[in-house]
């Protein structure tokens, strides 16, 4: 039986994962068995640049704070080695960029994505890696404004040829 200075420690790690949860807009679980020091040094800077909070947890501790905060489907892939990867602002930027380090991984590793969530939406590990394929809020911003840009570059130039055409007759 666990003293009571050790449960009230896990209950408060248990309460501090919970509220990361909460407010978490989207979050992904890996397993990150298989990846080399110098590639997980590289892959937690990446994450921490982009605002996404990364960090090995006990499946048990991540079992109780999901359950807090009612995502237990997620509890049947807490298994063997687990880390989360949490963002408070960019839904897909998780998964977004495990996705890319698993694509370059090496054959070798066995680094992988077991499920994530966004908002209360779980997905499976094959929905997160459809996730990941997901460009960034400013890629997407920045093709939307391209695609309109187009259009309105062409309505720009008829109306300039119209209005050359009738001043050519006025002049004449």
């Amino acid at each position: 039986m666990p003293s009571a200075k050790v449960l009230e420690s896990k209950k408060a790690k248990v309460e501090a994962i919970t509220e990361q949860l909460k407010n978490a807009a989207a979050g992904v679980i890996v397993d990150y068995k298989g990846i080399s020091v110098a590639d997980d040094t590289k892959l937690r800077k990446e994450l921490r640049e982009a605002g996404v909070v990364y960090y090995v947890e006990k499946n048990s501790m991540l079992r109780f704070a999901l359950r807090n905060v009612g995502l237990e489907g997620l509890e049947n892939v807490l298994e063997g080695t687990t880390a989360i990867a949490l963002s408070n602002d960019d839904q897909t930027a998780p998964a977004r960029i495990l996705g890319k380090y698993i694509e370059g991984a090496d054959d070798k590793s066995t680094f992988s994505m077991k499920a994530g969530f966004i908002g209360t939406e779980i997905y499976d590990a094959q929905g997160v890696l459809a996730l990941s394929k997901i460009p960034s809020r400013e890629v997407l911003l920045a093709q939307l404004v391209g695609s309109l840009q187009g259009p309105m570059q062409k309505l720009a130039a008829t109306l300039q040829a119209v209005a050359d055409k009738q001043s050519e007759g006025d002049v004449a």
